[in-house]
Order: structure tokens, then C-alpha cells, then sequence
């Protein structure tokens, strides 16, 4: 009897069976949303309204680009491809040093054995061709794979 009581007591909820409804139809319309975007249909159409935007804002972007280069300009700062052409010339030149580095460390090190194994037995060697310096100045970016440059660049 106590359990016929409580459901004579408690309100009876008018929109339950509207929930019920709504439930079953977002139910429904999700999996039909995700059967419609999984198809290649939708894949081509959203290709090619997304390359028709890309088109249609390339001029925006250009000229967006090209009033930036001018407003450094004017600011007196460097643009993205400034700094990125300095940050090539930079790792290239620390490139370089460190293979300078690995040289003069394979240099004394020979230096050191041939003193601890005597005046007579000491090598002749040619002196090695150094880098011009035109490649440093004009920013060449191809570094030497060798020395402690390369390992270092095993490590980074």
C-alpha cells in the first residue's frame, strides 16, 4: 500500500513523452548527420566550396601581405622572410664553427699523440681547403655533414 500511495502523491510529468520525442529524433538526425558527412559526396562538395573561398580571398590575402611588408618597412623591422633568411645564415654559420671545432679538436688531438710518440714519427700533412668566403657572405645553406655538427644535430 505504501508503494500505491507514493505514485498518487508524486505530479505526473506532462513533457515526458515530448522529451521522449525529442531524444528519439536527435537520435535519429545524428546518425543520419554523420552517415551524410561520411560519404564522398559531401567530401567533393565541401572540396569544392572550400576551393572556391581560398580562391575568392587569395587577392585579400596578397594584398593584406603586401601592406604588412610595407608597414615594417616603414617601422623599420623585419619581415618573416627576412628573419627566416637570417636564421638559415645563421645555423649555416654554426655549422661551420662546429665543424671548425671538430677539426681543431682532431687537430690537437694528433698534435698530443704524435708528442707523446716522439719527434720521428710525426705525419705530413697538407693543409685542409678551407670554405670560401664568398659561400658565408652570400648565405649558402648547405651546412657539412660531418664533425660535431652532425652530431649535435642527432641530439636537437
Amino acid at each position: 500500500m505504501n508503494g500505491e500511495q507514493s505514485e498518487r502523491t508524486m505530479p505526473s510529468d506532462p513533457f515526458a513523452p515530448f522529451r521522449g520525442m525529442r531524444d528519439a529524433y536527435l537520435d535519429a538526425m545524428a546518425k543520419a548527420m554523420v552517415d551524410a558527412v561520411n560519404s564522398e559526396g559531401y567530401a567533393q562538395a565541401s572540396g569544392v566550396m572550400l576551393d572556391a573561398c581560398l580562391t575568392a580571398s587569395a587577392p585579400f590575402r596578397e594584398a593584406l601581405e603586401r601592406s604588412m611588408v610595407h608597414a615594417l618597412e616603414q617601422l623599420s623591422l623585419p619581415s618573416r622572410q627576412e628573419v627566416a633568411s637570417l636564421a638559415a645564415r645563421f645555423t649555416n654559420l654554426e655549422l661551420r664553427l662546429d665543424d671548425m671545432d671538430a677539426k681543431l679538436d682532431a687537430f690537437f688531438a694528433s698534435q698530443q699523440r704524435s708528442a707523446a710518440a716522439g719527434p720521428a714519427e710525426t705525419p705530413q700533412r697538407a693543409p685542409a681547403a678551407a670554405a670560401p668566403a664568398s659561400d658565408v657572405q652570400a648565405g649558402a645553406t648547405t651546412p657539412p655533414s660531418r664533425g660535431k655538427a652532425a652530431a649535435r644535430g642527432k641530439k636537437r
